[in-house]
């Protein structure tokens, strides 16, 4: 299997839907132009913030196959393909391979509560199934499971390309990149964007980076400033991300409000629709009016105005 290098920004793409829950097309390719633009190193479609799960099977392979159209090649496009059963998870990677997508996302399968030796057992089955490269995904919050130092082990044996990590955990972060600093070529990318300048300045190779789907450019600079181990911009490019958390991601009470303040960006700046498959629902009129204000603040130039 070839080698593919994964680093730098590559935002977890949210799927832009219409209110009758159908792929929105206008949305999409908005987003993808403002995300390429905006200098993004790669997409990540059918992730968490993507809300892979809840949707079906044909939207799935509708945003697979008009994103990699989109997209075209300047970019990877990387494909979340996790799922309750095997079937479902190679039907996605069949199809992905078929429409031109140039890796694929495996975390744990959720809903049953599976060990570590389980979770290396099913590597074993699935990956020599697979059509393409394969990156490593740790989602603990989801998935039940907080992958072992062994499990990303076998997985780069079977020929992971590198491992997301989700858990938030610094501590574990800092252990994969020590683990597998000898082999350059097995990225080590955090799920965490505030950990992107400790993941770059200890030898990881990038993030992906919520916030990059409505400010790709500011999440961008500061990868670059880290990988010139630039401190003085680091700080003010972090302040930057930081305003982001305690504005944007802090409008709603429940945990999905990262997801639905997200798309609620998206929609202030005229990207795309804030709609949510279920069982998420959108933000109210007045959260909505909020995360305007919000995004009002940061004065941030609208990238996908550039190709319209």
């Amino acid at each position: 299997m070839m080698k593919l290098a994964i680093k730098g920004i590559i935002p977890p793409m949210i799927t832009p839907l219409l209110e009758n829950k159908q792929l929105d097309l206008v949305g999409l390719k908005n987003l993808l132009n403002h995300l390429i633009n905006g200098g993004v190193h790669g997409i990540f479609i059918l992730g968490t913030t993507g809300e892979g799960p809840s949707l079906s099977y044909a939207v799935r392979k509708q945003l697979i196959t008009e994103t990699c159209k989109i997209v075209n090649k300047k970019v990877p496009v990387l494909v979340g393909i996790t799922d309750t059963s095997i079937d479902g998870t190679m039907e996605i990677a069949g199809h992905a391979k078929k429409v031109g997508a140039d890796a694929l996302v495996v975390a744990p399968p959720y809903y049953f509560p599976i060990a570590q030796e389980e979770m290396g057992d099913y590597l074993e089955s699935l990956v020599p199934m697979l059509p393409l490269p394969f990156m490593l995904y740790n989602m603990p919050s989801c998935t039940k499971l907080h992958l072992s130092m062994d499990v990303v082990r076998r997985a780069k044996e079977l020929g992971a390309i590198g491992i997301k990590d989700s858990s938030g955990d610094l501590t574990y972060l800092y252990m994969l990149i020590e683990e597998f600093k000898s082999d350059p070529s097995f990225s080590i990318i955090a799920g965490t964007e505030l950990f992107l300048p400790e993941t770059i300045l200890n030898g990881g190779h990038g993030s992906v980076a919520g916030g990059a789907n409505f400010f790709p450019r500011l999440f961008v600079d500061l990868y670059e400033a880290a990988m010139a181990q630039d401190l003085e911009k680091i700080k003010i490019l972090r302040e930057k991300v930081i305003m982001v958390h305690q504005t944007i991601y802090e409008v709603g009470e429940y945990s999905s409000r990262h997801i639905k303040g997200t798309k609620a960006a998206l929609m202030a700046m005229g990207i795309c629709q804030d709609h949510n498959a279920e069982p998420l629902d959108r933000f109210t009129e007045e959260q909505r009016v909020r995360v305007k204000k919000y995004i009002a603040q940061f004065n941030y130039k609208n990238e996908y105005n550039a190709v319209q």
